[in-house]
């Protein structure tokens, strides 16, 4: 279920930093924007999670299954979060999410690529954020999981969007063009916020 997509320019490395309180900061342009106004309480826990998240970008953490789950316990706040055990729908049942023996473990392979070093980070990121979607780990909650392990991904490369209002879109599965074009419009964001912070500095 991984993704081939193009390859597009690399940012420029940078230690990660945490997330800003500006408006137009990560939180607020995505998990803010999209719940906060019927779920302060959720928005909240995943405010929290993207915490845990950037932290454990800091502390360059690999992405697997079980750091997910700790911040899927905060987003849905249940003190045990798991692989889900059966065929998950979405898209009210337009789209089936099957369920094999090997399923977790396609799924933790797809997760170790995040860090694969001959592949620029918005492909990457890209790679990532599909594969959870299309994966469906959780029983509830894939969409914010997806959010932030894009988040991690990046930050794990000292990167932070300051604007994500593009990325809220609908994906559909096995769209390679779309899968594509998610990679070069993440380029297109990260290219963006350096300018802005290149431009605040010399302000």
């Amino acid at each position: 279920m991984s993704h081939n997509l193009p390859g597009v320019a690399r940012p420029t490395p940078r230690k990660p930093s945490r997330r800003g309180k500006s408006p137009g900061s990560f939180d607020q342009a995505y998990f803010g924007a999209t719940r906060g106004g019927r779920d302060s309480e959720g928005t909240a826990r995943a405010l929290t999670a993207l915490d845990r998240a950037f932290a454990d970008a800091e502390q360059g953490q690999p992405l697997t299954f079980a750091l997910m789950a700790k911040w899927q316990r905060i987003v849905l706040g249940h003190d045990i979060v798991s692989f889900r055990a059966v065929p998950a729908f979405a898209k009210g049942g337009r789209e089936r999410y099957g369920l094999t023996p090997d399923t977790r473990e396609r799924f933790e392979r797809c997760l170790t690529e995040s860090a694969q070093p001959d592949l620029p980070v918005p492909s990457r990121a890209a790679r990532t954020y599909l594969d959870i979607l299309f994966f469906h780990p959780f029983e509830d909650g894939n969409a914010r999981a997806a959010m932030l392990a894009l988040a991690f991904v990046l930050a794990r490369e000292g990167v932070l969007l300051d604007q994500v209002h593009p990325l809220q879109t609908t994906r559909c599965a096995n769209d390679a063009e779309g899968a594509a074009d998610l990679a070069e419009l993440l380029a297109i964001l990260i290219s963006a916020a350096e300018r802005h912070r290149s431009h605040g500095r010399q302000a």
